[in-house]
């Protein structure tokens, strides 16, 4: 009997063994969670930026307008008749 009763507590220590530190057990799925929380969590930054891009991108089809906010702010781009004050960014 104590050796049956040995056996039984050998199988399972294994089996719990097995259930939290295998590669399909509690500690795998608990990182797995993780990793895919973290997946999500990227996709959805990705979406919205390629969201944004989208819109840039249609906004430069459909007009001039896009094009031109975009040479002022990225190029420094100034018209015809306006004046051109660079304002630094550092405190004096």
């Amino acid at each position: 009997m104590k050796i049956l009763s040995g056996l039984l507590l050998i199988l399972l220590c294994a089996l719990q063994y097995k259930l939290w530190f295998a590669d399909v057990g509690r500690l795998a799925a608990s990182r797995l969670d993780a990793q895919l929380t973290q997946q999500q969590r990227r996709v959805e930054v990705l979406e919205q930026r390629n969201r944004l891009l989208t819109a840039e991108v249609v906004a430069f089809k459909t007009g001039l307008d896009a094009v031109e906010a975009r040479a002022r702010r990225d190029l420094g781009m100034i018209r015809e008749g306006e004046t051109f004050f660079l304002v630094p960014d550092q405190d004096w």
